[in-house]
């Protein structure tokens, strides 16, 4: 009785049109908000949200650091399943462990491993955005050895085993410091990559956009209308060079850091945080937003209170954002609509052909959701088995998150597809 009743009120949810979507993983294809944010835990995941997502933005983007020691697949999981609810698409930056005041180089024996686990995540979105490593071009970064031969293999390799696993995964090389000099610690940008194409030309072969850390320096500090090289537009610079080296292929920039520092009382010639305001105004409106190549910008950090990363912070130590916060949260946004696999598993048939709607015979099933989306009560989606698209509406529970079962009508051909 209960699930008749069920049905009785459910059956006004046909009139609802379907949904659809594109088997592409280019994401300048489709609805995109640019509006991100780097985080340092997940704790700060909804306040991120109500950030990127803010004036009519949906599905931002969050950049996010994953370390060696930290590879547990229940809590990344829980973690990106998060991130779904909020609407907030993951870029995740590979990363070893700290050691001797730097970072541990990365070992080519620990590939496999990652790649298992990566691959074992249900992932936020179709497309699984990766950063391998961080400004290598920085000996303290790659265990105090400037190396960028290894460094050339290592993302090689990296970016070939993720490819040969799933063609999902969107594969960034680490952003490099452009104002490093050559020194006993530091390699210039320029160096560096051409001493990369150098040990192995194809490098850059499976990689799928740019990851760079366009900062406007010096001091972190210059005008957003700087060009150039040590400017919020280095991803410019970056793009040139890299067809100067002979690569062809126009890439996508990720800016996964930028930023002003500041300090309240402007102690060391730092910017009030009153002053960047204006700076992010006007870095979104007349520089990111008009930038077509631009998919993703997530200013370093949201919410970090400890030396020496407090003065990129955009919350104080006392809890509350500064005012550049609120003003880029008031800036119009775009509703994106990124690819998210689609999937299910049928339980149990509870009754076949109930109604027919648009030349379809729905009939009521309970069903476990194996995709990415979250099926919503009263909307329809539609799922492609690889062969034919087949529509299901779920009724009962309100949401049916991945992993999760419910009752569902669905059209009669994926029940009989074998």
């Amino acid at each position: 009785m209960k699930i008749l009743i069920i049905f009785i009120i459910s059956l006004s949810l046909l009139i609802l049109h379907p949904i659809g979507t594109k088997a592409s993983g280019k994401p300048k294809e489709i609805k995109n908000n640019i509006f991100g944010i780097h985080i340092h835990d997940e704790n700060d995941l909804e306040e991120a949200a109500k950030l990127v997502n803010s004036k009519g933005g949906d599905w931002g983007y969050v950049t996010i650091v994953i370390r060696k020691d930290d590879r547990n697949t229940q809590k990344w999981q829980e973690s990106f399943n998060k991130m779904r609810r909020y609407h907030l698409i993951p870029i995740l930056r590979i990363a070893t462990r700290p050691q001797n005041g730097g970072w541990e180089k990365p070992s080519f024996d620990e590939i496999d491993g990652w790649v298992s686990f990566l691959d074992n995540l249900n992932w936020v979105t179709k497309n699984r955005y990766l950063v391998i490593g961080n400004e290598p071009n920085h000996a303290k970064e790659w265990g105090n050895e400037l190396n960028p031969e290894e460094y050339s293999n290592y993302l090689y390799q990296f970016s070939k085993k993720l490819k040969e696993v799933s063609n999902d995964f969107f594969i960034l090389p680490a952003g490099f410091d452009a104002s490093a000099p050559t020194d006993a610690i530091h390699m210039d940008e320029a160096q560096y990559l051409q001493k990369m194409v150098n040990e192995n030309e194809n490098v850059f072969e499976y990689i799928d956009g740019w990851s760079s850390h366009s900062y406007p320096n010096p001091n972190f500090s210059a005008l957003a209308t700087k060009n150039g090289r040590l400017s919020i537009k280095t991803y410019e610079w970056e793009l040139s060079l890299l067809k100067n080296l002979g690569f062809k292929r126009d890439l996508p920039v990720f800016i996964t850091e930028t930023g002003w520092i500041h300090s309240k009382n402007g102690r060391n010639g730092n910017l009030k945080p009153s002053r960047l305001s204006d700076r992010f105004l006007t870095a979104y409106k007349d520089i990111w937003l008009a930038d077509e190549r631009i998919v993703a910008v997530t200013p370093f950090i949201l919410n970090y209170q400890e030396s020496p990363f407090d003065i990129f912070s955009w919350k104080d130590i006392e809890g509350e954002f500064y005012e550049f916060y609120y003003e880029v949260q008031k800036i119009e946004k775009v509703k994106g609509n990124p690819i998210q696999n689609r999937a299910l598993k049928v339980i149990a048939l509870l009754f076949p052909k109930i109604i027919k709607k648009d030349g379809l015979s729905y009939g009521l099933a309970y069903a476990k959701n194996t995709g990415q989306s979250i099926w919503i009560r009263g909307l329809v989606e539609r799922i492609n088995d690889g062969f034919r698209s087949h529509n299901i509406i779920p009724i009962y529970q309100k949401t049916i998150e991945p992993g999760s079962s419910g009752l569902i009508f669905i059209s009669e051909n994926i029940l009989t597809a074998k």
